[in-house]
């Protein structure tokens, strides 16, 4: 699902193109923004860290106290992670937990993935090359190039007219939500993009976008299939113009797990599931649709069938 996020968005790209961005170290994966998991640019990685990793360590605090993991249970483990990546190595989660155990540091009930979770925010490790199929771990500064940081203000406008270039048109709020930034350097970033963007309200809310951005009534109609946790659902803190208020346990679940959806003409239809290898993904409409519609969909589920095909 995760590897179909990207290639949605890249016509003609397989799960093995964007699996091999992934292996030669092109595309990574890490912790950043709220913080969860995200797909970067190797590129832009270390200006990412440097802007949001302070929110993400710091939030983490209290709850890593609750669990026991003291300062000295951190260094400790990062001790551990570094010796065992060192020299290139890209080993598994599984791999990883063993490493730790041998060392007597706990990771059963959640322990190590709060481990991981803040090795990443503290640009130590991040996603490695796929081993067996797997992904794994990598050392930060073995894998990625190392890059001056951007200044913060630089790096605030950076993230906000990338946020507001690719999912405009978005809110403040959205922005706030998505980013995990406070509110103040939110409010800093985008006032720093305005004359790069352009706005329209629509009652009282202020929505920012690309100038670019264009979209005709007689444009054709669209039709996709997204991936669970896309970015066109999750990445809104006001989910109401392309998700129905009636439909939404329907698509995200009560705690809070975003389903595979459907989608047409920027509305939310349905929702649907990964089949087994070379079998068509299973559909679930929210209401009946009419031809036209079930054709578009069709269409979509053959993209994604051609996109597993490599």
């Amino acid at each position: 699902m995760a590897l179909w996020a990207i290639g949605v968005r890249l016509p003609c790209s397989t799960v093995g193109t964007i699996e091999a961005a992934v292996d030669r170290g092109a595309i990574i994966r890490t912790h950043l923004l709220r913080p969860t998991w995200h797909f970067a640019a190797a590129a832009d990685i270390r200006w990412m860290l440097a802007l949001t990793a302070p929110q993400i360590l710091g939030a983490m605090k209290a709850r890593h106290k609750q669990l026991g993991l003291e300062p000295s249970v951190l260094t400790k483990s990062f001790a551990v992670l570094e010796k065992a990546l060192r020299g290139g190595a890209h080993l598994t989660r599984e791999d990883l937990i063993a490493a730790l155990g041998r060392a007597k540091i706990a990771t059963a009930d959640g322990l190590a993935s709060h481990l991981f979770l803040y090795a990443e925010a503290a640009g130590l490790i991040c996603s490695g090359a796929m081993k067996n199929g797997k992904p794994t771990f990598a050392l930060l500064d073995e894998w990625v190039p190392r890059a001056d940081v951007l200044p913060k203000e630089e790096a605030l406008a950076r993230l906000a007219i990338r946020y507001f270039a690719g999912h405009g048109p978005a809110t403040l709020q959205d922005f706030i939500w998505w980013s995990g930034l406070p509110v103040g350097q939110a409010r800093q970033a985008l006032e720093s993009v305005k004359r790069d963007l352009r706005s329209e309200t629509v009652v009282s809310a202020t929505y920012w976008f690309s100038g670019g951005l264009s979209v005709s009534p007689s444009d054709p109609d669209s039709a996709c299939l997204l991936p669970a946790f896309d970015e066109f659902l999750i990445g809104y803190k006001d989910r109401r113009a392309s998700l129905p208020h009636g439909s939404r346990p329907k698509a995200v679940s009560s705690n809070g797990i975003f389903r595979p959806i459907m989608v047409v003409n920027g509305r939310i239809i349905g929702t649907w599931k990964k089949a087994a290898v070379a079998a068509a993904p299973t559909l679930d409409f929210f209401e009946r649709p009419d031809k036209g519609i079930r054709a578009l969909i069709d269409e979509a589920a053959a993209r994604y069938s051609r996109f597993l095909a490599r």
